[in-house]
């Protein structure tokens, strides 16, 4: 697929660089894609293959556009790529937004609520903001197999998000889709307590597991 990635930090280079090794044709935006030091920073991709380009140019590109910007910058660059380039275009939003003081930005509403209302014709798929940018494109470096989440309105863009995620060695069982945008809220406020078992465990480098019972359960009454 084509694949544009919005941010040239630790995830979405971790994620470019996974991507086209699966064979995907995949475009890193930034706001300054001709700037020395960045393209210094980037020279290993660059060398593989990968381009850079303006946000605007990646969204152009790509099928499916991947938001790895911090959570508290994301709508603004997503309007100013504009309403129209993103009409029907799959978004997986990876992103989550803190404050100084380590709080989150969005504690009321999610960001992927957030970038789905201001494009209300854009599919939004919320995915791989629970676990850390080593283990969302190496889940095998786990000691057993964990768990991430999907949130999304679309059933289809949800059912391509699921194939690139499984690109990143993420098995079938492993995804777990959560229902509509709105439980993106719960994937991003996952990020307080990955801080705390990041600090109690001492490495970023961590998985969860939902666990059923044996027996199926009794659903949800209690």
């Amino acid at each position: 697929m084509r694949i544009g990635i919005l941010g040239t930090g630790n995830v979405g280079q971790a994620l470019a660089s996974a991507w086209a090794r699966a064979g995907h044709d995949v475009v890193l935006g930034s706001r300054r894609p001709d700037d020395p030091e960045l393209l210094a920073k980037l020279r290993e991709l660059t060398a593989s293959g990968l381009r850079i380009d303006s946000p605007a140019g990646a969204a152009a590109h790509a099928e499916v556009l991947v938001n790895a910007t911090p959570g508290t910058a994301s709508v603004a660059l997503l309007r100013s790529i504009g309403t129209e380039v993103l009409a029907e275009r799959i978004i997986l939003d990876v992103g989550v937004g803190f404050l100084e003081d380590g709080s989150l930005s969005h504690p009321g509403v999610s960001l992927g609520e957030e970038i789905q209302q201001a494009f209300p014709e854009t599919r939004v798929v919320k995915t791989l903001c629970t676990v850390d940018r080593k283990v969302m494109i190496a889940p095998d470096s786990l000691e057993g197999p964990a768990t991430v989440f999907l949130s999304g309105e679309d059933t289809k863009a949800k059912k391509v998000v699921r194939g690139l995620v499984g690109d990143l060695g993420w098995a079938e069982d492993g995804l777990l889709d959560l229902g509509g945008i709105a439980t993106a809220r719960g994937q991003e406020n996952f990020a307080l307590l990955f801080i705390g078992i990041a600090v109690a465990a001492g490495t970023y480098e961590f998985g969860i597991r939902v666990v059923l019972p044996t027996s199926g359960g009794s659903g949800l009454d209690h």
